[in-house]
């Protein structure tokens, strides 16, 4: 399901920055992906249910003492001592210089319409990836597969990648296949590099959460779409749930505020003492 308020504005300038510095619709149906759950590497620490988290991605900050975990962008340092999850967006591009950067080095792996036109995320500005074909997943693992890398040198615990749900705004030429065997390639690297990895967003995809390999979920606005038992249900209560609006936080909290990790963050996700900060846990 699409989040109209993926909150993602205050690091669009470092990850374009990151890019730069960074070393057609298709019949494939994303099949090549194996039925067997991903292989998990030993040292892989998925979190705790009903952690305190607080949703960073606007900018780091020190968290409030409660807090037990937190996710910011792959940009920055992880928060000491608690569990970090790394947010990656590995199925859309930035806006920006981004997408210049992406045009000149990676033509091909934008996801392009009938009229070789890019398919983009209006809300966003931001050009979907082709991942329409194996050959196109493996390439662009050349670009995601190290910034993964980079969280887990970085000292994070897991990584997020964001847009699983970029099928919904590609004009059918992506398909929850093609999705899923992205995020098996995905899931497979952060494995191997000892990081657990969530589901963001999209019931669509719960049915194929195991054989991904997805260890948790980070969920916006799940009670907003009334999806948060179902994906309580999915990982065990191993779920940050992330709403923007006071009415669903109190919904969320009332309903399942004894299982699962409940934030309220303003839209914005902006930094402590910054106006229109916003943060509540339940």
């Amino acid at each position: 399901m699409h989040r109209l308020y993926r909150s993602r504005p205050g690091r669009i300038a470092a990850c374009a920055a990151a890019l730069l510095l960074a070393a057609a619709c298709s019949t494939d149906t994303g099949k090549d992906t194996p039925d067997t759950p991903t292989d998990r590497a030993d040292s892989v620490r998925a979190p705790k249910a009903n952690a305190v988290f607080d949703y960073q991605l606007g900018g780091p900050y020190t968290p409030d003492d409660a807090v037990r975990a937190v996710s910011r962008d792959r940009s920055a340092e992880p928060a000491k001592g608690l569990y970090n999850v790394c947010y990656v967006n590995a199925f859309q591009t930035q806006p920006g210089d981004a997408i210049a950067w992406w045009k000149k080095t990676h033509p091909d792996l934008l996801l392009k319409d009938d009229d070789g036109s890019l398919v983009v995320d209006e809300d966003w500005d931001e050009p979907l990836l082709d991942i329409s074909t194996s050959a196109k997943r493996t390439e662009l693992m050349t670009v995601v597969g190290p910034w993964i890398d980079g969280c887990a040198k970085a000292g994070y615990d897991a990584v997020e990648p964001d847009n699983l749900d970029s099928y919904e705004r590609s004009d059918d030429l992506l398909s929850t296949e093609h999705a899923a065997a992205f995020a098996r390639l995905l899931a497979e690297r952060a494995h191997d590099k000892g990081l657990a990895i969530a589901q963001k967003n999209t019931t669509d995809l719960l049915p194929e959460r195991d054989r991904i390999g997805f260890d948790f979920a980070v969920v916006e606005e799940c009670a907003a779409y009334k999806e948060c038992g179902d994906f309580a249900d999915a990982y065990n209560d191993k779920v940050f749930a992330v709403e923007y609006t006071r009415k669903d936080y109190r919904t969320a909290c009332d309903t399942y505020g004894p299982r699962l990790s409940i934030t309220l963050r303003d839209r914005d996700v902006t930094p402590k003492d910054t106006k229109g900060y916003v943060f509540a846990q339940c």
